[in-house]
């Protein structure tokens, strides 16, 4: 009873199961990372592996055709919303690189930058846009796009930032890969949404994301297992993973901010600003694992490049929580006056 209100309280500011579990994954990686690192076809990691491209098939089985085409006339928002997720925040990242790509540091403006060109998150978009009474179809539309183009988009901006670097990405191998394990799951489950295996998918949608979860989860102790198991996390203290999380935070703000600013600039109504603020701003972590294990080849220092994304993942959900449910308030004392 205590530990159901706890977790209600928690759940106010956006801090479900799943982020207080990726803490818990972390911190059992550094105590005992044995299972994270070890190979075989029933490893911990090849199930991750397998369990990546059921993510994607089930998420095309839930893709509605019908409704991504009617969400195509308001392109104006589209727009913007995808040059927010692909091109404004790469920009500001690459901006500060100059003072922040410096020795040590420079591991973490990688995994930043990683997290600046990683798509949108659906899920959390369409709900927070719902909470806040934004433009529903629209969010379902950029967030739908913003995870297709980001398997071409992300490898694309990773191979410019790394080029001539001991660890380059290799942008054709590293996109047949994600062709083959997130592209070819997706078409095939969009493929299959009119027959009764989509009717199967929505029913059980909660079932469905409990098994994202647990395969983000896994994905997330093996690369810490790794780094754990490396000595990675030697040079990083608490003061500089703090200082971490307030950049992420000023990050999010900051696109937030200026995303909202341009929807004020080309006269969107108060529902289109909404979607192009929260589904602009916010960043995927199933996106930012599946594709780190693949453009990173299950490096040791996979584990510190995911630091920025599930710090920008937590802070985003608690920001946007908060925000959502205030405009939703305001909203609705707005029409009873």
């Amino acid at each position: 009873m205590i530990a159901r209100k706890v977790f209600q309280f928690l759940g106010r500011f956006g801090l479900d199961w799943f982020i207080l579990s990726l803490i818990g994954m972390i911190v059992l990686a550094s105590q005992w990372p044995g299972p994270g690192v070890a190979d075989g076809p029933f490893s911990i990691s090849s199930l991750a592996n397998i369990g990546i491209s059921f993510i994607f098939f089930f998420y095309g089985l839930k893709l509605n055709r019908s409704k991504l085409v009617a969400g195509l006339s308001n392109w104006r928002l589209h727009l913007l919303v995808q040059v927010g997720t692909f091109i404004l925040f790469p920009l500001v990242i690459l901006a500060l690189r100059g003072w922040v790509d410096q020795g040590d540091l420079h591991i973490l403006w990688l995994g930043t930058f990683f997290l600046a060109a990683l798509p949108s998150t659906v899920s959390s978009s369409v709900v927070m846009v719902s909470i806040a009474e934004g433009n529903i179809p629209a969010a379902i539309f950029n967030a739908s796009i913003s995870s297709l183009m980001g398997i071409f988009l992300t490898p694309l901006w990773m191979s410019i930032v790394t080029e001539g670097q001991q660890n380059s990405v290799d942008m054709t191998d590293i996109i047949m890969k994600l062709l083959l394990q997130i592209l070819a799951p997706v078409v095939l489950g969009l493929l299959l949404n009119p027959t009764k295996l989509g009717k199967v998918a929505g029913k059980y949608n909660k079932q469905l994301k409990c098994f994202d979860q647990i395969t983000i989860l896994a994905i997330v102790y093996t690369a810490f297992s790794e780094s754990f198991d490396k000595h990675m996390f030697s040079n990083l203290d608490l003061v500089e993973l703090v200082l971490l999380g307030a950049c992420m935070l000023a990050l999010f703000f900051l696109v937030y901010f200026l995303i909202a600013y341009i929807a004020r600039l080309l006269g969107f109504n108060r529902e289109d600003r909404i979607t192009a603020t929260f589904c602009g701003s916010k960043k995927s972590l199933v996106h930012g694992t599946v594709m780190a294990k693949v453009i990173f080849m299950n490096s040791p220092l996979m584990g510190i490049l995911l630091l920025p994304i599930m710090l920008y993942h937590a802070l985003q959900l608690i920001a946007v929580s908060i925000i959502a449910q205030g405009m939703a308030k305001r909203h609705r004392a707005e029409k009873v006056l």
